[in-house]
C-alpha cells in the first residue's frame, strides 16, 4: 500500500524521483527494525527495563536535537525529525515506548510498597520532560498519546486514584483551552464540527478520505484501482493510507483489517494476564494499549469520528521510525510470552540467568 499510494502521486505529478523510493526506504527501515529486534530479544525485556532510564535520557537528548539547525529537519513548520543521510529519524516514536518502560521500572523499584505522592510526582515530572519537548515541536497528537498510554498502568499498578485523577482533569481543561487558542488546532476542531467549512483547506483531507472510503462500497475497486490516490487525497501514504485501502478493498477488506488489530489487542492483553511477573504484566499491558490506541485513533480520524490529527496506523502507514518502534514493541511482547512459557517448564530453582546478572557461584 505504501508503494501503491506514493508511486501514484509521483507519476500523477511528474515528480523527479524514483517511484520505488518510498518502498525501498520502508523495506530498509523494516530490515533495521528486524536487526534491532534480534538485539532486543537477546537482551530480554527484564534487562531492558533496567536500562530504560539511560535510554530514556538518550531519547530526550534526541528530542532536543530536532531543534538544532543542521541536525533537525523542519517540515510544514514542525521540528520532529533528525536527518541521517537520506533517512530521517523521529525520536518521539521511540520515546513513547521508553516512557512506558521507565514508569514500569520506577514502580518495580518500590518492591511492592504503596507508592507515595512524592515518588509519584517525581516520576510524573521526569515523564513530563519529553511530553513538553514534543508539544513545542509542535506535535499535539503524539504528546496526547504519550500521556494517555500511561493511564492503564496507573490502574493496574494500583496508583491511588486521588494522586492522578485531579491533575489529569486539570491538565485536560488547561490543554483543551490552550489548544483551542492555537489557530491551526481551532481550525481543525471547527472543520470537525462543520466538515464543509473549509473543503479547500483543513477539511480537504478528511473530506476526500470519506469519499475514498465510501466509493469502495462492499468489495472495493480492486488492488491499485483507487482514484483518490491521484493527488485528490495528498500524502495518502502517511496518516490517511487506510482511506485508500478502504477504496480498493471495500467494506470486507476493512472488516478483515480491523479484525487483525482486534486479534493483536486480544493476544497482547492475554500475554499480560497470563504473565506471572509484574514487570512482564505491566509492560505487556502498556505496549498493547499503546499500539491499539494508535490504531483506534487513526481509524477514528480517517472515518471522521474524531478530529483530524497526525496519528499514523501501526505497521501500515509510511514511516520508518514508527515501524521500528512498533517492531521493538512486538518483540518485547513475544519475549515476555516466551520467557513465561520457558519459566513454567523449568523446575523451581533452576531458572536461567539474565543478561545483566552473573550466575551464583557455588562450591
Amino acid at each position: 500500500m505504501v508503494f501503491n499510494t506514493s508511486s501514484a502521486e509521483i507519476l500523477d505529478r511528474s515528480l523527479d524521483r524514483d517511484i520505488h523510493s518510498a518502498l525501498y526506504k520502508q523495506i530498509a527501515y523494516g530490515c533495521v527494525g528486524f536487526l534491532i529486534a534480534i538485539l532486543v530479544w537477546r537482551v530480554g525485556y527484564e534487562d531492558l527495563l533496567k536500562l530504560s532510564l539511560p535510554l530514556f535520557c538518550v531519547g530526550i537528548l534526541l528530542l532536543a536535537l530536532v531543534f538544532v539547525p543542521g541536525i533537525g529537519q523542519v517540515r510544514n513548520g514542525a521540528h520532529r525529525w533528525i536527518k541521517i543521510g537520506t533517512f530521517t529519524l523521529q525520536p518521539s516514536e521511540f520515546v513513547k515506548l521508553l516512557s512506558l518502560m521507565v514508569f514500569v521500572d520506577a514502580i518495580l523499584k518500590q518492591k511492592g510498597k504503596q507508592i507515595s505522592l512524592f515518588v509519584f510526582a517525581k516520576i510524573g515530572i521526569i515523564l513530563a520532560v519529553p511530553v513538553f519537548l514534543v508539544l513545542i515541536e509542535p506535535d499535539n497528537g503524539t504528546a496526547a498519546v504519550m500521556g494517555v498510554s500511561l493511564l492503564p498502568l496507573f490502574f493496574i499498578s494500583n496508583i491511588p486514584i486521588k494522586f492522578w485523577v485531579l491533575p489529569v482533569a486539570i491538565l485536560l481543561v488547561i490543554g483543551s483551552f490552550a489548544a483551542y487558542n492555537v489557530p491551526y488546532v481551532r481550525g481543525r476542531l471547527e472543520v470537525y464540527l462543520n466538515p464543509s467549512l473549509d473543503l479547500k483547506g483543513k477539511g480537504h483531507q478528511p473530506h476526500q478520505a470519506k469519499i475514498a472510503a465510501g466509493s469502495g462500497k462492499l468489495f472495493g475497486r480492486g488492488p491499485g484501482g483507487s482514484y483518490q490516490k491521484l493527488t485528490y487525497l495528498p500524502e495518502a501514504q502517511n496518516d490517511y493510507i487506510i482511506a485508500i485501502f478502504a477504496e480498493e478493498f471495500g467494506y470486507i477488506g476493512m472488516i478483515i483489517l480491523i479484525a487483525l488489530y482486534m486479534c493483536f489487542a486480544a493476544a497482547g492483553f492475554s500475554i499480560a494476564m497470563h504473565c506471572k511477573s509484574l514487570e512482564g504484566r505491566y509492560l505487556a499491558s502498556g505496549i498493547t494499549f499503546l499500539i491499539s490506541l494508535q490504531a483506534f485513533l487513526n481509524l477514528g480520524i480517517v472515518s471522521g469520528l474524531l478530529p483530524s490529527k497526525g496519528v499514523n496506523l501501526p505497521f501500515f502507514s509510511q514511516g520508518g521510525s514508527s515501524l521500528i518502534a512498533n517492531i521493538i514493541g512486538l518483540t518485547l511482547l513475544l519475549n515476555i510470552e516466551w520467557k513465561r512459557k520457558k519459566s513454567s517448564s523449568v523446575p523451581e530453582g533452576q531458572e536461567g540467568t539474565s543478561f545483566l546478572r552473573k550466575p551464583l557461584q557455588t562450591n
